[in-house]
């Protein structure tokens, strides 16, 4: 950090006077490291994943929708912007896009392009926005979630922070703001539309118990009393539909003298950054709880030593951003108003101005599938043995690790099998590439019971899961305790599944 926080010297040049938020440059900073970082862990995560996945022979092959989309025209304008549409589609060219967005990343979070002219920065965030889309639009049901786009979104804004020789524009500043009220404000809206149990402030007696992927304290968290579960809620209710509203309140600084509408938006985006550090301490939610955090900071001022004003070619950029969202924020805003809110919706191919939330109902029952295999021929009397998995429950025994902001992208949609009619397509072939001892495969699981060795058979096993309470965990040393055991799939085969074809 410098002696003089940027922003705090004027810029030579063509200027404008005013429109330069100069007590926001410590914002700046956070948000474009923050927000590379966040790149940075998401193009790690499809490095890892995405060609076991989606690659050339996934769960999901992003070939076939590609191949499926050239078929007809009339189809092109299902899919989104991909760079894939144009280049063919490799799992080595993916790897390339990975590898070269997360170098642009960590010299965002280092702080190298900001060093430059505005242009600079801003070519990197497009880049990385651009980049990450072309892997978000192939992503099919495995990116299908509402942090992708919220990435996607934040990295376009950040992409007019400009650079350290001057301060942030105002209505760049004003459109995080937006973003993070969408985000909270939206998901407080979801919840009080939906379930009893955010009204009845009951739905965090349940939660994180039966969330996505729960961490090392979701336990702890859940075993606490009902009192403060109810204040839990509460505490969300206020964080989420009144506190967003107050972000804004730096605005009043126009016409009110004093530091007090500057204070009063730190202070805001501190009680936003506290609920969000509470969510990350009690669960794991890929980079949602952190993208927060980060964006929350857009809301917090230090005084610079002096007031500076923006060159009339980066005012002239930042303020068209400005009149585009303006018009693009027609949608979300009718949404958030609308009896029936969507959840984590898009208006637009571009992603931005978005609309969010989460968990408008809370799972008051955690159903696991766990997939075991055998080695013996005969299938009715063989002695089983079970995949584990990186992040959801499966040994009663293991404590829940923390990955977010890291997202294990199988082990989210394993837990949203139990809560469809029917298994999913991608499941079906999980169980051949199993039975095929297909090593990429294998890399998402947390341990191999036949280390590296094709079972004869795999099934699938449903169970109840229940954090132990605390006597039960006394006794048995147990995490979890689980019952009302059912044989899901019964024992299949290769033959039986097909295990070629689908290849």
């Amino acid at each position: 950090m410098p002696a003089n926080p940027p922003g705090s010297e004027t810029c030579s040049g063509d200027a404008v006077e005013g429109f330069a938020a100069v007590d926001f440059w410590l914002a700046r900073e956070v948000l474009q490291r923050g927000i590379g970082a966040l790149f940075a862990v998401a193009f790690l995560s499809s490095l890892n994943q995405f060609p076991a996945l989606l690659g050339e022979h996934g769960l999901l092959p992003a070939p076939h929708l590609l191949a499926w989309v050239r078929a007809e025209p009339r189809r092109r304008k299902l899919l989104r912007p991909t760079l894939f549409r144009f280049i063919r589609y490799t799992d080595t060219r993916l790897r390339i896009l990975c590898i070269a967005g997360i170098v642009v990343a960590v010299l965002l979070v280092a702080g190298v392009p900001q060093l430059g002219p505005p242009w600079v920065p801003m070519l990197c965030f497009l880049a990385l926005w651009l980049g990450y889309m072309s892997i978000v639009s192939i992503g099919q049901t495995f990116y299908g979630f509402g942090w992708e786009m919220l990435l996607l979104e934040a990295g376009f804004l950040a992409a007019f922070l400009g650079s350290r020789d001057q301060p942030p524009a105002t209505v760049v500043i004003v459109l995080f703001w937006w973003l993070v009220f969408r985000l909270e404000f939206g998901a407080g809206m979801i919840k009080i539309r939906g379930g009893s149990e955010w009204r009845n402030l009951t739905a965090l007696m349940f939660h994180h118990e039966t969330q996505p992927m729960p961490g090392p304290f979701s336990r702890q968290a859940h075993l606490l009393p009902a009192w403060f579960h109810r204040g839990e809620v509460l505490g969300n209710h206020f964080a989420q539909l009144v506190v967003p509203w107050f972000l804004f309140a730096p605005i009043l600084g126009l016409w009110v003298p004093g530091p007090v509408p500057a204070i009063v938006g730190t202070v805001a985006a501190g009680i936003v950054v506290a609920t969000q550090l509470w969510l990350v301490l009690t669960g794991n939610f890929a980079w949602l709880n952190w993208a927060t955090v980060v964006l929350a900071f857009s809301a917090v001022s230090v005084p610079a030593a002096s007031h500076a004003s923006l060159p009339l070619p980066w005012l002239v950029a930042t303020c068209a951003v400005g009149a585009l969202y303006l018009v693009l924020s027609w949608w979300p805003a009718q949404n958030l108003a609308a009896r029936r809110q969507l959840m984590n919706a898009s208006f637009n191919r571009w992603q931005l101005a978005n609309a969010y939330g989460a968990f408008g109902t809370v799972t008051k029952v955690r159903i696991e599938y766990v997939i075991e295999g055998t080695l013996d021929r005969d299938p009715d009397a063989a002695s089983w043995r079970e995949y584990g998995f990186k992040g959801k429950p499966g040994d009663v025994n293991r404590i829940p690790r923390q990955f977010a902001p890291y997202h294990l992208r199988l082990d989210w949609l394993m837990w949203f099998l139990p809560l469809g009619r029917s298994l999913d397509d991608w499941f079906a072939t999980l169980l051949v590439r199993l039975l095929e001892a297909d090593a990429p495969t294998l890399r998402l699981l947390a341990a191999d019971p036949f280390d590296g060795a094709a079972p004869r058979w795999v099934r699938v096993i449903s169970y109840r899961y229940e954090f132990t309470t605390r006597p039960d965990h006394r006794e048995t040393g147990a995490r979890w305790m689980r019952d009302q055991r059912r044989v899901l799939v019964r024992p299949v085969s290769l033959s039986s599944l097909g295990g070629s074809a689908t290849r």
